[in-house]
């Protein structure tokens, strides 16, 4: 092991199971929330506005204040809790993925399906799934 893995490891990889996953997989959530967020406030390759006129919304901003609320934040906090290793950090990225998962599924009525949204709510799923195993397993503490 070198320098950096043993940082990253302290504590021992049995201590805090998942955890580099949770760092990573959060941090690259909240990324993705963050940019699609930018995009929609900014107007930049968002959906036909038709889409969302039906919910008396003239623009893509008020979605994107939701996008980086429902997404952003909590996969950042997520991410933030594993690294610094807090004992409320399965929980954390339970609640995030569950967050990501609403997300999408308000997401489906109003665009349609994407092969995006399959891979974020995989990416939801695992997550969830990865958190629960980690309490199992008897994250620290």
């Amino acid at each position: 092991m070198n320098v950096v893995e043993d940082a990253l490891n302290a504590g021992g990889p049995e201590s805090y199971p998942h955890r580099m996953v949770f760092v990573v997989a959060e941090s690259l959530v909240a990324v993705g929330g963050l940019a699609g967020a930018v995009q929609l406030v900014t107007g930049t390759f968002v959906p036909p506005v038709s889409d969302i006129e039906r919910l008396g919304l003239k623009s893509w901003r008020l979605p994107g204040v939701w996008l980086l609320a429902s997404v952003a934040v909590p996969s950042g906090a997520a991410a933030w809790l594993a690294w610094r290793r807090s004992p409320a950090a399965p929980e954390a990225v339970l609640v995030a993925s569950g967050l990501l998962a609403v997300e999408l599924l308000v997401q489906i009525p109003l665009v349609g399906p994407s092969a995006l949204q399959a891979v974020f709510g995989s990416t939801s799923a695992g997550l969830a799934g990865l958190a629960v195993h980690a309490r199992r397993l008897g994250w620290r503490r």
